[in-house]
């Protein structure tokens, strides 16, 4: 997934670790165990694996492996000395269509590779199927999970809602009990893991990880990790986008061999979308979380970018965020557990990534703090824990895929016996109520840098381009001590009003914030309050569309007004579960408020004006029957451009005059202390 600019981007500490990778250490094991496992029963795991080496041979592979687990598994004081005998080649691989012009790989291999069924299996997902190559279509993947349903109370379906071309956006619901209703579901007690693959449809590793999982849930021996969770399963959520498919769609991405299209059916980005909800498909989605009420929310990706060694790369909110006792928790407890998870599986996780500049990696790394635009953003705003996973796009499409089943089937076992502090985290953060909130951050250096597991590189002059290009060698280097820049730094802060009011009439706004679940009252009668309002200035619309609207950002200053709502005013209390997203959306000056997205718009049009005709002896008439207006005046003209400007002079007298509209630029939202 790419985000805006690598500047502004990236999550999540970096461990110091050896040059040499896990999965290298495993594979030289299993070289040295492969002539006693040959000689063992053929199992549907070495089927695998031959398979898979079979596939991978175009990869000039550096060792052969068996994926029996048990059988070649290293010890933790064999593993340096047998790593220290292994010579990585980095080779161009030719499995995919881009492969030539991406930089060259290491062929991989892990212990997660005897989660692979054999092709011929009669469970085998289609991904399995292609050893390892492809992701199903939409059709193919809801029969396939159909199937797998039919064989079980445990998993049930549920439509969100249509996509714009009619599709269904299907979710499956995963619990001991077999439910298929939210109040039911609450009613188990047990936390609920929503996993939605697919927001960037050419980034479906979560789909193909999903339905392993799952199978092996029903089918297998893995039920028991329905007894402490329930797992809510989007296996597409971009569903349009998922058939606009091809294998020229994600050049930067190595498989599956055809991939789906990164914005919906309009056009739209749906890790855009979450703050506006313009989407058909993001509306449904959050309706199924305000429903649902998840109690941790996964959102899988692949990125772009610069090369590196990790494979697993996720993240979330910083410390700094709207909920810090959620940060704890995915950092001291999910983190760690995840982490060790990948690692003994023969994976390299690491935080979300990227560099400062692409070109010169000593530049350092960023901490990211997002807006509640893109999920992990959104999921800090309202006091859902939300993981964002970034797997590598240079590394293989079964290896993306494999460390996401492995990822997904800890977060199951971690967050089941860690069920009461992820929800005690969530009720801290909920009723938090800071008095201050953050409505943007400046980036500053950390004291202490990174330790980053990259991969080297050349500069080479392009003929093409006349610029420096960077040529990613695959040869593993460590970057120790990177410094990094963190958006940690409070900017703009507003004090935490005790509610705002929205004039009737501007129904799209309030219709935003009802599909986010806020809640709501409307004034019975007319009532006079004492309010604050914002009255904007020096407005600044984008040139050109974003994301479908046209943005607009003022300066904003507050004043104190006596005013009478009339009936049917909405009331938006922040002393509510979801105040801290009601402000984000409301106050002016946050990057994803309605204002900003355009929602209010139609204020920055000046519909009334008066005539030269007009104003010329109104303004003569003002000037003799208000002496002090003439000594304003006076004073107004002392500036040059002013006095040489013939309409900023009327219009000076027309701002003044009882005829102007004093509603022009006066933001509609009333803030009550």
């Amino acid at each position: 997934m790419r985000f805006f600019s690598p500047s502004v981007v990236a999550i999540a500490c970096l461990s110091a670790g050896s040059l040499l990778t896990p999965h290298l250490a495993l594979a030289a094991n299993n070289e040295a165990t492969q002539t006693k496992a040959t000689k063992t029963e053929t199992t549907k795991t070495e089927v695998a694996s031959a398979e898979v080496t079979k596939t991978e041979a175009v990869q000039t592979p550096v060792v052969e492996a068996s994926v029996n687990n048990s059988a070649t598994e290293p010890t933790a004081e064999a593993a340096p000395e047998v790593a220290a005998n292994v010579v990585a080649t980095p080779t161009r691989a030719n499995t995919f269509v881009n492969d030539a012009i991406l930089p060259p790989s290491i062929t991989w291999h892990g212990g997660s590779e005897a989660l692979l069924l054999s092709a011929d299996h009669e469970w085998a997902t289609p991904f399995e199927q292609s050893n390892g190559l492809e992701s199903p279509s939409y059709d193919d993947t809801i029969a396939w999970l159909d199937r797998l349903a039919a064989e079980t109370t445990k998993l049930q379906k549920v439509s969100l809602g249509k996509s714009p071309q009619g599709r269904d956006i299907w979710m499956y619901v995963a619990s001991s009990e077999g439910i298929n209703e939210s109040a039911r579901l609450k009613q188990n007690t047990k936390p609920t893991i929503l996993v939605q693959a697919g927001i960037h449809s050419g980034e479906i590793d979560g789909k193909d990880a999903g339905m392993m999982l799952l199978r092996d849930i029903v089918k297998g021996e893995k039920s028991d990790l329905l007894e402490k969770a329930n797992l809510l399963f989007v296996p597409i959520f971009s569903v349009d986008a998922h058939e606009r498919s091809g294998e020229f769609n994600r050049v930067n991405q190595r498989g599956p061999v055809n991939m789906g299209w990164r914005t919906n059916a309009n056009n739209l980005n749906l890790n855009r979308d979450y703050a506006k909800a313009d989407t058909l498909e993001m509306q449904h989605m959050l309706r199924a979380i305000n429903v649902w009420q998840p109690d941790l929310y996964i959102d899988v990706h692949v990125t772009d970018g610069i090369d590196y060694q990790y494979d697993i790369t996720f993240g979330y909110n910083l410390a700094q965020g709207l909920s810090p006792a959620s940060f704890r928790w995915l950092e001291n407890s999910y983190r760690p557990a995840v982490e060790a998870a990948l690692t003994e599986q023969g994976h390299i996780p690491g935080p979300l990534i990227f560099a400062v500049d692409n070109t010169d990696i000593t530049k350092g790394m960023s901490l990211w703090n997002p807006s509640p635009r893109f999920s992990n953003g959104y999921g800090d705003a309202r006091h859902l824990p939300t993981i964002l996973i970034e797997n590598h796009s240079l590394k293989p499409f079964k290896q993306r895929v494999l460390g996401t089943y492995v990822m997904l089937e800890q977060t199951l076992k971690t967050v089941g016996t860690q069920a009461t502090k992820l929800k005690s985290a969530i009720q801290e953060d909920k009723y938090r109520s800071s008095p201050l909130i953050t409505l943007t951050w400046k980036s500053a250096p950390l004291a202490k840098g990174w330790d980053f597991k990259g991969i080297d590189y050349t500069l080479e002059k392009s003929p093409i381009s006349g610029t420096d290009v960077v040529r990613w060698t695959g040869e593993p280097k460590l970057y120790p001590n990177l410094p990094v820049m963190a958006e940690t730094v409070p900017d703009i802060k507003v004090t935490r009003p005790s509610a705002y009011y929205i004039p009737a009439e501007w129904t799209q706004a309030i219709e935003r914030l009802n599909l986010h679940g806020i809640r709501m009252t409307r004034l019975s009668k007319p009532t006079e309050l004492k309010l604050q309002q914002y009255a904007l200035s020096n407005p600044v619309f984008n040139t050109k569309a974003f994301e479908g609207r046209l943005t607009v950002k003022a300066d904003s200053t507050l004043a104190k007004v006596i005013n009478t709502l009339p009936a049917g005013t909405v009331k938006v209390s922040t002393d509510q579960p979801l105040g801290d997203l009601a402000i984000l959306l409301l106050e002016p000056q946050s990057p994803d408020s309605l204002l900003q997205w355009g929602f209010f718009n139609p204020i920055f049009t000046r519909t009334e004006y008066i005539e030269d005709y007009a104003i010329e002896p109104l303004a003569a008439k003002m000037l003799s029957d208000d002496p002090k207006l003439q000594v304003e005046f006076n004073k107004a003209l002392e500036n040059p451009e002013f006095a040489a400007d013939p309409e900023a002079r009327l219009r000076w007298f027309y701002e003044r005059s009882p005829y102007y509209d004093y509603q022009y630029l006066k933001y509609p939202v009333y803030r009550s202390r």
